[in-house]
C-alpha cells in the first residue's frame, strides 16, 4: 500500500504531465512557453550532502518540480559569502555529480560575490562559497553562479517549434512591465518538459510569476 507522501508525489507528477500536455504552446505563428521562476537553490553531490547532514543522509521529497524526476527537498542550508549570509536556501534533488549554487544577481550583491552567468555544470573559475548545514560546514572553491536563462523542451517540442538544442533565442514577456530577454538557451532532451526558466530578478523586473506565458522570438 502506498504511503500518503507517495500518493501526493504521484498526484503531483500526474498533474504536471497533464498541465504540460494541455498548455497552449503555439497560437497561430506564436510560440508560447510557460514560465518557471527559479528561486535561489543548490544542487549537491553525495559527498557534500553527507558532510552537511551526516553519513548516509537522504534528501526528503517536499514537492515535484517541472522537470521529470526533479524535486524540491525539505532540507535547507545557510550560504556564506565575503560580506554576508543567506539562510534557508533550498536543496534540490536528485543528487548530482557536481555541487552548484544558483543565485540571482541581487543575492550575489548581498553576499559580496560577483556571480558569472553560466550554463549548468560550467563552474570553472566561478566564485567559491561556504555552505553551513546542521552537521557540518563545506567550503566550496567554486560553484556559485547565475544560471543562464533557458528553455527546457522535449524533442517533439523542438521539432514542432523548429528549435534545436543549444540554439540561442529571444523571449518576449508582455504586460505592464513588458520586456524582451536576450541570450536564452534552448535545451532539448527526452528528459525535459516544456518550461522557460528565469531567476527571481528577471521575474520581478517583468512582473511575472510561475505559470505565466512568454513568447519565443526566433
Amino acid at each position: 500500500m502506498l504511503t500518503q507522501s507517495e500518493i501526493t508525489r504521484l498526484s503531483e507528477e500526474v498533474a504536471r504531465r497533464v498541465i504540460t500536455r494541455i498548455a497552449p504552446p503555439q497560437v497561430g505563428n506564436r510560440i508560447l512557453v510557460p514560465i518557471g521562476v527559479s528561486g535561489r537553490h543548490i544542487h549537491l553531490t553525495r559527498e557534500v550532502l553527507e558532510s552537511l547532514f551526516g553519513k548516509g543522509y537522504q534528501l526528503t521529497h517536499m514537492r515535484s518540480l517541472s522537470q521529470p524526476g526533479e524535486f524540491a527537498a525539505q532540507e535547507t542550508v545557510t550560504i556564506v559569502g565575503p560580506r554576508g549570509a543567506i539562510e534557508k536556501v533550498r536543496l534540490l534533488g536528485p543528487l548530482r555529480q557536481f555541487t552548484q549554487v544558483e543565485l540571482a544577481r541581487s543575492d550575489g550583491l548581498k553576499l559580496g560575490l560577483d556571480l558569472p552567468v553560466r550554463r549548468t555544470g560550467d563552474l570553472a573559475g566561478s566564485p567559491g562559497i561556504t555552505l553551513v548545514g546542521p552537521n557540518g560546514t563545506v567550503v566550496l572553491k567554486q560553484g556559485a553562479i547565475r544560471g543562464t536563462r533557458h528553455i527546457h523542451m522535449s524533442p517533439h517540442d523542438g521539432e514542432r517549434f523548429s528549435l534545436v538544442d543549444g540554439q540561442i533565442v529571444r523571449v518576449k514577456i508582455e504586460g505592464p512591465r513588458a520586456l524582451v530577454l536576450e541570450n536564452v538557451l534552448v535545451r532539448v532532451s527526452s528528459r525535459f518538459a516544456l518550461d522557460f526558466h528565469i531567476d527571481t530578478d528577471d521575474a520581478n523586473a517583468a512582473g511575472v510569476t510561475t505559470g505565466c506565458l512568454a513568447e519565443v522570438l526566433v
